[in-house]
């Protein structure tokens, strides 16, 4: 009878561990099948939700998932407010701010509109804008305060790898800022070295880009280094990761030197004309070589 219990009591626990198996092996395909039916739908045109929720004088933009696509101060709808996408400003930091409304901006990824906005009604820049979900637009442009097509702000519904590609656009943008994410926002859709290099194509000689990358090690070190081998290490700059994970890293076309005391004074500047927290910056953005020679010290 105790021989019995123990091969009943041995089956039990291999039951429970095939059980446990087949619910993970489940749960993958489950995730694999859906990621394959949402490729689908895009592939179709069918385009995940814009959605919106307000939580005070916040709005939040969702496409179809509870991740965080964009977000605006309803009182303030022109300004930026999310600590990573005020970074992706930082490249104020370089340039002559009185030439700043003669500059073309572009965005890869519309968002919640805050950087077009941004740049198209604070900064009084030509701004172009590259969005594939229709969607998004729509509801940017009900609900996020964006304002419509002028002969200084174009919205285009496209691809931003075809854009990146396109000889419309080569060595036409000054400033090139790059958040492009799915719905997940669980990595960037487009972090090829092929995509940085045809990103550096779109630049001016004085040109910019700005990119989003989640701070998860792996990845960010791995997205550092293929931009990184396509503008040089003395052409690229990277902030801290902010709380939620988000490094803003700045690539020039042409390599910057950094002037400290230059730096502390532009960055008043920025502040007395924009609202932005220029000064905060100068704490977290170091050139990607310093980054380097610390790693290997």
């Amino acid at each position: 009878m105790e021989f019995l219990n123990d091969w009943a009591f041995e089956h039990l626990i291999v039951a429970l561990i095939a059980a446990l198996l087949a619910l993970g092996v489940g749960a993958l395909l489950a995730r694999k099948q859906a990621r394959a039916i949402r490729g689908e739908k895009l592939a179709q045109g069918l385009w995940p939700p814009a959605t919106f929720v307000d939580y005070g004088d916040l709005r939040f933009l969702h496409l179809g998932t509870p991740a965080v696509q964009g977000s605006m101060r309803i009182s303030k709808p022109f300004e930026i407010h999310l600590e990573y996408v005020q970074r992706m400003m930082g490249w104020l930091l370089f340039v002559d701010l009185d030439r700043v409304p003669h500059l073309h901006a572009m965005q890869m990824g519309l968002g919640a509109a805050s950087l077009t906005k941004f740049c198209h009604h604070a900064l009084g820049m030509q701004t172009t804008a590259i969005e594939l979900n229709p969607l998004v637009v729509d509801t940017c442009r009900r609900w996020f305060k964006l304002p419509p097509d002028n002969h200084r702000l174009q919205v285009i519904l496209g691809n931003a790898a075809d854009v990146a590609i396109s000889q419309r656009w080569h060595k036409k943008i000054d400033v090139l800022q790059v958040d492009v994410y799915d719905s997940e926002a669980a990595c960037p859709m487009l972090d090829s070295q092929d995509f940085y290099r045809s990103c550096r194509d779109l630049l001016t000689d004085d040109g910019f880009m700005a990119v989003n990358l989640f701070g998860h090690a792996y990845r960010y070190e791995d997205s550092l280094q293929k931009v990184t081998a396509v503008f040089g290490a003395d052409a690229v700059w990277a902030f801290k990761p902010t709380a939620a994970g988000n490094t803003i890293v700045l690539a020039c076309r042409t390599a910057r030197s950094h002037d400290a005391s230059a730096w502390s004074s532009q960055a008043k500047q920025i502040e007395k004309r924009w609202s932005l927290p220029a000064t905060k910056w100068l704490n977290s953005l170091t050139p990607i070589d310093s980054h380097t020679a610390a790693a290997k010290a």
